[in-house]
């Protein structure tokens, strides 16, 4: 029996060895592994630069059309005929809707014919005056109710005119809001029309920065849809009065808009340009790790013989075409980590990556 217990302790003492050297083993193995220096991390890298930047105030605003109309009816009637389609572009004064005047128009021979009798009664009176048969009294009659007859006949032809609704302006037309035989009401709108060849912009500048714009200034927008292309234009009007609420002053630019790629409605970021320059440094905008913190960028410097990054807090200023001015903590030719920040950390050695090879078409 005691044979037996000591042949158990014994196998147990065997196992738990085993196992306790087998972690010794993989636990030297992992020390050894991450006490193994790592190597350097690659890295894209842009050299900090000084660049002339002419001075400028930036803004965010709007595009609006320089005409801008709601085409509506003045006179009720139904839709006889629609002559545009949506998108079209028309000339001022382009039929769009004819409503149907077959009523108005029945009144209006018949108020023409009564003008004919009026004339004829008039005429009639004028000789009779000159030959001493009729009174003062009985020609002014006649002559009362011709005026009166022709008075009826231009109005109602106006009215008959406003049945054919037509154009006021040069323009591009929009979704048509009407069907074919529907009945309108006056001031019932039908499609609307905006001029496009020219738009305006307008955005606000704080109440600090009016001694700096003035009209005829030249500006320069960018708009979502075409991100790469800068729309170029001048300011047409500075509101007089500066807004009590914001102390904001409202400005109106002019941007010739001959192929239509504005539209009114636009966000707009809005540069106005001024003639003195700046001398800044700049940074590639991916070289910025913004925080609520502060703004940083990691260094590369030497250090032992080799590259390492630093983390360095920066004051930036303004941002124009992907770059960013560099107002506090970097020199020019400083070397910083163009992009890939979120793998580095202090003192991390870093190696240049090589720039992609240029291809030819």
């Amino acid at each position: 029996m005691l044979k037996r217990i000591l042949l158990l302790g014994v196998l147990a003492l065997a196992i738990f060895g085993g196992l306790a050297g087998a972690k010794y083993l993989q636990i030297q193995r992992m020390i050894t592994k991450f006490s193994a220096p790592q190597p350097p991390t690659p890295v894209a890298i842009a050299v900090v630069e000084q660049a002339t930047w002419p001075r400028s105030l930036t803004a965010v605003g709007s595009v609006s059309a320089v005409q801008d109309v709601m085409v509506t009816t003045e006179v009720p009637g139904q839709i006889k005929a629609i002559r545009f389609e949506s998108g079209d572009r028309v000339a001022a004064g382009d039929v769009l809707v004819i409503l149907d005047d077959s009523i108005d128009a029945a009144e209006l021979a018949g108020l023409r014919a009564a003008k004919r009798l009026a004339d004829l009664q008039y005429a009639r009176a004028d000789k009779l005056r000159r030959e001493r048969t009729m009174s003062e009294a009985q020609y002014d009659e006649a002559a009362a109710r011709r005026s009166e007859a022709d008075a009826l006949v231009a109005a109602k032809a106006a009215h008959v005119e406003k049945k054919t609704i037509r154009a006021p302006i040069d323009g591009t037309l929009g979704l048509r809001r009407v069907d074919l035989g529907d009945y309108l009401a006056p001031g019932a709108e039908i499609v609307s029309l905006q001029s496009l060849d020219t738009v305006f912009v307008d955005y606000r500048l704080p109440e600090r920065e009016l001694a700096r714009v003035k009209v005829g200034q030249d500006i320069g927008i960018r708009v979502q849809a075409y991100p790469d292309r800068e729309f170029t234009g001048r300011i047409a009007s500075i509101d007089p009065a500066i807004d009590v609420a914001t102390r904001m002053v409202r400005i109106r630019a002019r941007l010739p808009n001959e192929q239509g790629l504005l539209r009114p409605g636009m966000f707009a970021e809005v540069n106005t340009r001024e003639d003195t320059v700046n001398e800044v440094l700049v940074v590639p905008n991916t070289a910025i790790t913004y925080s609520p913190y502060g703004n940083s960028v990691y260094l590369v410097i030497d250090g032992d013989g080799q590259l390492k990054v630093s983390r360095r807090p920066v004051s930036t200023g303004e941002v124009r075409d992907g770059l960013v001015a560099i107002v506090d903590g970097l020199a020019a030719g400083d070397r910083v980590v163009a992009v890939g920040q979120n793998k580095l950390r202090n003192d991390l050695t870093v190696v240049i990556a090589p720039q992609p090879a240029a291809t030819t078409p």
